[in-house]
């Protein structure tokens, strides 16, 4: 995912993902309520959204709440839930992984 934070370009691994927001790994931290745009790039197309960071575990990563998706990207997002869902289930991973509502990147 490439994504700006407080004027920091970045890009990071997309650790978990849900409908609700994600957890990106990141070495570089950042301010509790601070706003980010993000890009993800899948092969459902393109994501564009807004997010505010909510947990952050220094040198680990960072949680974000999504506080808007584009218009046009919201089936994009859609499909891709259904996908990693679908793969979770298919590789055995058991659900208590993720909060509900989430589904773990494989």
């Amino acid at each position: 995912m490439y994504w700006r934070c407080n004027g920091i370009d970045d890009v990071s691994r997309v650790r978990d993902l849900g409908v609700g927001g994600l957890y990106v790994a990141t070495q570089g931290p950042r301010p509790l309520g601070i706003k980010a745009k993000l890009d993800l790039l899948v092969q459902e197309g393109q994501i564009r959204a807004e997010a505010v960071v909510r947990h952050v575990e220094p040198g680990r990563g960072l949680g974000m709440e999504f506080t808007g998706v584009a218009k046009l990207d919201c089936a994009h997002l859609v499909a891709l839930m259904m996908r990693v869902r679908g793969l979770s289930r298919a590789h055995g991973k058991p659900q208590a992984l993720s909060p509900p509502g989430h589904a773990n990147f494989p």
